[in-house]
């Protein structure tokens, strides 16, 4: 029997209302996409690492520095989207695990990768995954960190901005109530990628401004896997900085 392909894709707009030309930000001397891709080739589960781009800048930067590339469409409603036409480009089989790696995570943790991998190793009925790692009760309150409830086997109830749990009955020895951040990193099987963007987006994915629920609507289960926390993206110019400290403290100055 074929062995089952893992792909990881990674989506590289040059287009952002906040950071315009964002894979292009120069880390340490390296697009910042570069080091996606070459922190993404660490995973060795991952059979290939590609990026897909709509813009001819990000394509010839990506070709200088031998990082595979497919063309995609500048019109795309997400990030989703964009990975599912790579995936259609690359003519991957039905059942390739896609993973859609977030362009602006240059210090992604391979490790990541793995964990996100994992359930579809263990359980062949698994048709997406995502990651989430434990929250200071004092965090929250911030819409900005998203929160996710879990059921016993780690399936996703709900995903919010809000926090959830309420903690409005919470025993006295129980101490803080569990909470969850999502981090934004998926993996699914390529025909569940395809049922996804295919479907229209949903009244609570509307309302809360998660795509995610868009697959709970639709009774699309997600299994989460738990990591420690999460890796440091960048979202702004000024977060930058604190992507090259730590790329220098884990690496000793050393890219390769």
């Amino acid at each position: 029997m074929t062995q089952r392909r893992y792909c990881g894709i990674i989506p590289a707009r040059y287009a952002s209302t906040r950071f315009p030309g964002k894979p292009l930000t120069m880390i340490l001397g390296k697009p910042m996409f570069w080091h996606v891709y070459t922190r993404a080739k660490r995973c060795s589960l991952l059979t290939d690492v590609v990026l897909a781009t709509d813009d001819e800048r990000i394509a010839l930067a990506a070709e200088e520095l031998a990082v595979p590339f497919v063309y995609t469409a500048s019109d795309h409603q997400s990030g989703s989207d964009r990975v599912y036409e790579a995936a259609l480009k690359l003519g991957l089989s039905s059942d390739t695990v896609v993973v859609n790696i977030q362009g602006d995570e240059p210090a992604l943790d391979p490790a990541h990768i793995a964990c996100l991998l994992t359930p579809f190793f263990n359980d062949p009925e698994v048709r997406v995954t995502t990651l989430a790692y434990p929250v200071q009760t004092s965090a929250v309150e911030n819409p900005n960190r998203v929160k996710v409830a879990l059921a016993v086997n780690n399936d996703a109830l709900y995903f919010s901005r809000s926090p959830i749990p309420y903690m409005r009955n919470a025993r006295p020895d129980s101490g803080d109530a569990v909470y969850f951040g999502h981090i934004g990193l998926y993996a699914y099987t390529l025909v569940t990628l395809g049922v996804f963007t295919g479907l229209s987006q949903s009244p609570l994915e509307l309302v809360e401004g998660l795509e995610q629920l868009r697959f709970l609507e639709n009774n699309i289960p997600i299994k989460v896997a738990i990591v420690a926390e999460p890796s440091q993206a960048v979202d702004v110019p000024e977060d930058v900085a604190r992507v090259e400290q730590i790329l220098l403290s884990e690496n000793n100055g050393n890219l390769n």
